[in-house]
């Protein structure tokens, strides 16, 4: 089974942690990825309790599974492997001792030190996927769901290829649906979580996103199936929650097919960093800034 999973750090049955589930099928000599279903969970513990579900699976997360280096060694938090820890582990375990607050403070004194133009440290995967810095707490607020999400990660023990070694019949690899949206539509908007900008432009670009998936007109190789209602469903949502975990899903599948290939990722990913699957290497350390990269 495949999972693509729409994060949110304060789940609620409003906004819950969406994820949709899927699988690999053949079809003649083809193969398609067949969306089953859309499921939502509204609240962390039950996000804790879907990771500890036994395998096989794989699940292809949308938040940031690590931060960067160079803000580990500037605030001195552990950033290498040490008494049987991995280096990611020992990141996120000094992260899990730490209040939203403390964390979001220890990032501010770090920025405002910083001069303008360059406040944020990034990782190495951020110049190719165009994602926003881990350790960004606003606009979007993506260090917020690494403080919720990798902890969880940790502690139920799953595998996370090129981060930390665990269960092998449950794999987690990091997603950013954004990557995947602007691979099939260019940078137009798709979703929108303010009423006012919930606009039929953006409602239409959901659409050509489906329909490129299901044409399988895409660099992720598998054309995507699903039933009429949940066609719909994923176009309708104006705030993009469900197409978003379609979107990962299409992610777990295009690293599914490269297992054997540590999912597709880099050979070089910074084993305290992380890499978002799907992503080339290409460009990774060409000091390009993402425009995100904000005062």
């Amino acid at each position: 089974m495949l999972h693509g999973v729409d994060f949110t750090s304060a789940p609620s049955r409003r906004k819950p942690i969406t994820v949709a589930d899927g699988r690999i099928e053949p079809v003649g000599d083809d193969q398609v990825l067949r969306l089953e279903r859309i499921q939502a969970l509204p609240a962390l513990e039950a996000f804790e309790g879907w990771l500890r579900r036994p395998g096989p699976w794989l699940a292809a997360c949308d938040f940031p599974f690590g931060l960067p280096r160079t803000l580990l060694a500037a605030l001195g938090w552990p950033h290498d492997a040490a008494g049987g820890d991995s280096a990611w582990a020992a990141s996120i375990r000094h992260l899990a001792g730490m209040s939203r607050a403390q964390m979001i403070g220890q990032f501010r004194a770090y920025c405002d030190a910083r001069p303008p133009g360059s406040k944020f440290a990034h990782r190495a995967t951020d110049f190719p996927a165009g994602s926003s810095p881990s350790m960004k707490w606003v606009n979007p607020p993506v260090a917020l769901m690494l403080h919720a999400g990798a902890p969880r990660l940790l502690a139920a023990g799953v595998d996370l290829p090129g981060l930390h070694a665990g269960d092998l019949r449950r794999v987690a690899l990091e997603a950013y649906p954004g990557f995947a949206a602007r691979s099939l539509i260019g940078r137009q908007s798709y979703k929108a979580d303010d009423r006012a900008r919930q606009t039929p432009d953006r409602r239409e670009a959901r659409a050509r996103i489906v329909a490129r998936l299901e044409r399988g007109e895409h660099r992720f190789g598998l054309p995507l199936v699903l039933d009429p209602a949940l066609r719909e469903a994923c176009i309708a949502d104006p705030a993009g929650d469900l197409l978003d975990a379609v979107l990962c899903l299409v992610q777990a599948a295009w690293g599914w097919q490269r297992r054997e290939q540590r999912y597709g990722l880099p050979g070089t990913v910074d084993p305290v960093e992380g890499w978002i699957v799907s992503v080339p290497a290409i460009g990774a350390q060409s000091g390009r800034q993402p425009a995100c990269d904000a005062a």
